[in-house]
């Protein structure tokens, strides 16, 4: 018998953050979170997100008492009034492949939030879109990344037994880094920076990106540029300061390119980082004693070949004219420089036109998607 309850102690709590490793600590593809970010995300002083979000996290326990599964069960109040819904988001749910294990976990969520008045259950979903999300459904053989959600192939065959339907469907490509610009991006790029006034801004170091403030200037404009996809929910100022402070310090510079206008308001920016897959796996989830020396190396002077496409974002006015391309013809030569052969996308909402035809020019393989789902309580 299936008998799940409730994290209510630090001793669970690292129960439910380690169950995803020890589930695939044999697997080549799945790439494990770091423990102290995950202490940190489920925290609710630390994560900015409990401001407009409720949650509590559960652990599945088998007749002998090990830990079979976990889930975590989110009510994201803002993302409910902004798209005037009543959705309860099941999150971080993983188990062994016993049809027994899936349906008390989501059986758990589905009471959790009809005690909360809510009427659907969507997901997997975190807090907000900058938590990992979607079940993966294709790409069982394609390595992770940092960003996104690996799972085994059955988890899709439970939640579908369990009645839910597809809500969104996200795709992820790899795409070759070219041996050069291509000619009709470069040409484009040209007449759009002429048509509109645009140009390329390049951050120097941290001391420019805090005097100028363009952290906040980023995530202002994400907070635009997504406003309209699926389930989006506004980052609050907590969670951008927290973004500025924790991940922009992380960065190569050179891999992050910005568009201003005439007047220098930020028009479109592209954020890139070296993959840190393979050093996540050697790190296994930790930072000490030495995973924090994988880390530094894949971010510092052993790279990768290839990157991720952290965040890539227009100004809705300025979005499907072919600003992306002076994105691009900036950052190909970055990435040619410092030896990258291709680039992972990160997921992309399948019905997002605007944002897929920014691939036509290279050479791309849909590799991966993944799905949320929805079913009435």
């Amino acid at each position: 018998m299936i008998k799940v309850k409730k994290v209510t102690t630090k001793k669970e709590l690292k129960a439910f953050i380690r169950f995803n490793y020890e589930l695939y600590r044999e697997n080549p593809y799945s790439v494990p979170d770091l423990y102290d970010d995950m202490l940190g995300t489920f925290d609710r002083q630390k994560n900015p997100a409990f401001e407009f979000c409720e949650a509590d996290y559960f652990l599945a326990y088998d007749d002998k008492g090990e830990v079979v599964g976990r889930v975590a069960a989110i009510i994201n109040h803002r993302s409910n009034e902004t798209w005037e819904t009543k959705n309860v988001r099941f999150g971080w749910i993983d188990f062994v492949d016993d049809e027994a294990v899936s349906r008390a976990l989501l059986d758990t969520v589905a009471a959790w939030g009809k005690e909360r008045g809510m009427t659907d259950m969507q997901g997997p979903l975190g807090f907000t879109d900058m938590d990992a999300e979607g079940l993966l459904i294709e790409g069982f053989d394609q390595l992770s990344t940092m960003a996104t959600i690996y799972n085994f192939p059955y988890y899709q065959k439970h939640i579908e037994q369990y009645g839910m339907e597809k809500d969104a469907d996200w795709v992820e490509f790899k795409i070759n880094i070219p041996d050069a610009i291509p000619d009709k991006m470069k040409r484009i790029a040209d007449l759009i920076s002429r048509k509109y006034g645009l140009h390329i801004k390049k951050l120097k170091d941290m001391k420019e990106v805090k005097e100028g403030r363009y952290g906040q200037k980023i995530f202002d404009l994400i907070n635009e540029a997504y406003a309209p996809l699926y389930g989006y929910s506004r980052m609050n100022q907590r969670q951008i300061d927290q973004y500025v402070d924790t991940y922009l310090p992380v960065l190569d510079l050179r891999m992050v390119t910005l568009v201003e206008d005439e007047e220098n308001n930020l028009v479109a920016v592209g954020v890139s980082m070296p993959s840190m897959s393979k050093a996540l796996q050697k790190a296994k989830g930790k930072m000490l004693p030495f995973g924090w020396w994988h880390l530094l190396k894949a971010l510092k002077w052993n790279r990768p070949k290839t990157l991720d496409l952290m965040l890539v974002g227009v100004k809705p006015e300025y979005q499907s004219k072919g600003v992306n391309s002076l994105l691009f013809t900036d950052l190909i030569p970055v990435y040619q420089s410092l030896g990258f052969k291709d680039a992972e996308s990160n997921p992309e909402l399948e019905t997002n036109n605007k944002v897929q035809a920014q691939w036509e020019y290279f050479d791309t393989t849909q590799h991966k998607r993944r799905r949320a789902y929805k079913k009435k309580l």
